[in-house]
């Protein structure tokens, strides 16, 4: 399938046991114990790295008061502040990367392009709500942020630092003994063992039990200072469905046209020609029967042709065979129908609307299309199931890949389609394949 520059496929969990899901399923007695170490040692390390980010915050507002206030020092502000600004947007995206992949979930935001010019760049980034945001954010980092890294620290260094303090508190002179964390000295090895065993379980309990919380709950808290505002989200929810109904609109006329197209070349011609042969008939039936004769037998190949022609131009508007058999019968049709082996599979859909029906078969059809045309495969593979309330399909084949959008091979026509119904699709492609493509289409009203 040639038709899209390589780009990573929607991927979509379907159940298992997989990243994130740490029980064993052959170990149904600890199920837990392993995953809540393993979570409590990657909190710590998070909240860790935290520390280092929540003292630099503290630098953050001297030196944006120093850009302001050299504003009238020959507008030296204007050139500070802005650079200054967008410093803090690459700090602010690369902790949205570092708490999303902590969280589990993608965390994006759109900021307004700064333009050239001092002045005009200054405008730009004082007026961005995100700007705001991404300031608060910073602000949340200085207090919190140094205390959950902190936290996260003596969790994480304290435990061995417990286990060599019990070890090695002879080591201590004996005039100034090491002490318990009540003030207790340590001078034997009874209370050494006794002191280490209790700090150790207690750091233990801690890791274990309470420093993925707290990450997350600091993870959380930045997240949602970090996240787009609700008016910026509903902002581009507009923008987004504004560019689809542009999309919608230009698809719907483009179709008309063909459609207009196909019935004035071929059907309106041919009834054109039926016509006169059916008036020269007419004419010539009294004189000459058997060139009248000739004449019916084309006209009637004629309307034959033309009710083939729009019977075509039928299907291509809806398809009957997604009314006569449904989605699945009509996806097992195309299947059947093509030049490579394609597997089906189909998994409980419910209720599909049937403009989601058609935008999916249009999908399955054209991604077919470009497998026997172009991929050079031997073998595909499609497959439909439902995603909560979404439809999601899926063409893949074991071609050679190359997907290149610029040799028009159909899949702009899919990505129109998808768009037109607020859903989303992605190509991927790479040179010596395979090929896939996923669409997920919204079954919503």
């Amino acid at each position: 399938m040639n038709d899209s520059p390589p780009s990573e496929a929607l991927s979509r969990s379907t159940g298992g046991t997989g990243p994130g899901r740490p029980g064993r399923p052959g170990r149904p007695g600890r199920p837990g114990r392993p995953g809540r170490l393993a979570d409590g040692v990657r909190a710590a390390l998070f909240l860790i790295t935290t520390l280092p980010f929540a003292i630099a915050a503290l630098l953050v507002p001297p030196l944006l008061l120093v850009g302001v206030v050299t504003i009238p020092i020959a507008g030296l502000g204007l050139l500070l502040v802005p650079a200054f600004l967008y410093g803090v947007r690459r700090w602010a995206e690369f902790e949205r990367r570092r708490v999303g992949r902590f969280l589990g979930e993608e965390i994006t935001v759109g900021y307004r392009a700064l333009p050239p010019g001092p002045v005009a760049a200054f405008k730009t980034v004082a007026t961005d709500p995100q700007t705001l945001r991404d300031l608060r954010w910073i602000a949340t980092m200085i207090v919190p942020g140094f205390l959950f890294g902190l936290l996260g620290l003596i969790t994480l260094v304290g435990i061995p630092a417990t286990v060599a303090q019990a070890l090695l508190w002879w080591t201590a002179p004996a005039d100034a003994p090491m002490t318990t964390t009540i003030g207790i000295p340590v001078t034997s090895w009874p209370v050494a063992l006794a002191d280490g065993a209790v700090q150790a379980a207690l750091l233990t309990l801690l890791l274990v039990f309470g420093l993925r919380p707290a990450a997350r709950l600091h993870a959380r808290l930045s997240a949602r200072m970090l996240a787009p505002s609700p008016e910026a989200r509903l902002t581009e929810r507009i923008e987004t469905l504004s560019r689809t109904r542009e999309g919608a609109l230009d698809a719907h006329a483009s179709e008309l046209r063909r459609i207009e197209r196909d019935l004035h070349d071929g059907t309106q011609a041919r009834l054109v020609a039926l016509a006169m042969r059916l008036g020269l008939a007419q004419k010539v039936i009294g004189d000459d029967p058997q060139a009248a004769a000739r004449l019916l037998t084309e006209a009637q190949d004629g309307a034959e042709e033309a009710m083939a022609e729009l019977r075509t131009v039928v299907r291509s508007i809806y398809p009957p065979v997604l009314a006569d058999r449904g989605l699945s019968g009509a996806v097992s049709a195309l299947a059947a129908g093509a030049p490579v082996p394609v597997g089906v599979e189909v998994a409980p859909l419910g209720e599909v609307p049937a403009a989601v029906e058609s935008t999916a078969y249009f999908v399955v059809a054209e991604a077919l299309t470009n497998v026997a045309r172009h991929s050079g495969a031997t073998r595909a593979q499609v497959q439909l199931v439902r995603d909560g309330g979404a439809l999601v399909v899926r063409v893949r084949d074991d071609g050679r890949g190359g997907v290149d959008e610029r040799n028009g091979t159909g899949v702009a026509g899919m990505r129109r389609r998808v768009a037109a119904l607020d859903g989303e699709i992605a190509v991927s492609g790479p040179a010596g394949g395979p090929t896939a493509v996923e669409a997920v289409l919204p079954c919503g009203s």
